[in-house]
């Protein structure tokens, strides 16, 4: 198994600020739910976040917040993923979104299966989920060097790397809870699940 990293540095300014990964989803919080759904498919879990560690000490993770400061978006705790996964002596780490909790029971070994020698990033519906996917830890100085140009999207980084999408069927299973309204949906989702 691969080590995997949920990334949850951001802001959540379009749910009013803090940390979304912590509210409720049902009896659990929204990054619980996307550990429960990780930690089966990984050899180790990271979360990265900038935000003080104590809050998530329940969820039972090492805790890593960037390794280039500033806040520079998931590109840099993509980036922190690497490094950790090469400290680990891993090829490649997983990285996934902490505001995805219905990913695929299969994304590690099917992104495994599809990588060659580059990233496997997860795709459904023909569009690509470029923050979810497994990353060589080798790319982890021309990733700093990209983030130190001023570089910010992981498209940009795709775009510069050899890579493979990896087409999943369920769309749903890489949605982003970024609103009240999205938060609302995923609730009422969660609910009607047997």
């Amino acid at each position: 198994m691969i080590p995997g990293a949920i990334l949850a540095g951001g802001r959540s300014q379009r749910m009013g600020g803090g940390d979304k990964g912590l509210l409720a989803l049902g009896p659990d919080s929204m990054l619980a739910l996307v550990v429960a759904r990780l930690r089966p498919q990984t050899s180790a879990l990271l979360l990265n976040t900038n935000s003080p560690p104590a809050l998530f000490a329940p969820l039972g993770l090492e805790i890593r917040a960037d390794a280039r400061l500033g806040r520079l978006g998931p590109l840099a705790g993509i980036h922190t993923a690497m490094l950790w996964g090469r400290e680990l002596g891993a090829d490649a780490v997983l990285t996934s979104p902490g505001d995805s909790p219905f990913l695929p029971a299969n994304l590690a070994a099917r992104l495994a299966e599809a990588r060659g020698t580059g990233a496997a990033i997860a795709a459904s519906g023909g569009r690509a989920h470029p923050v979810t996917g497994l990353w060589p830890c080798t790319l982890a100085e021309q990733l700093d060097a990209a983030l130190a140009s001023g570089m910010r999207r992981v498209r940009d980084f795709l775009a510069l790397i050899p890579h493979t999408l990896v087409e999943f069927p369920e769309d749903s299973a890489f949605w982003n809870i970024n609103t009240p309204e999205d938060l609302a949906r995923a609730r009422a989702m969660l609910a009607a699940q047997p």
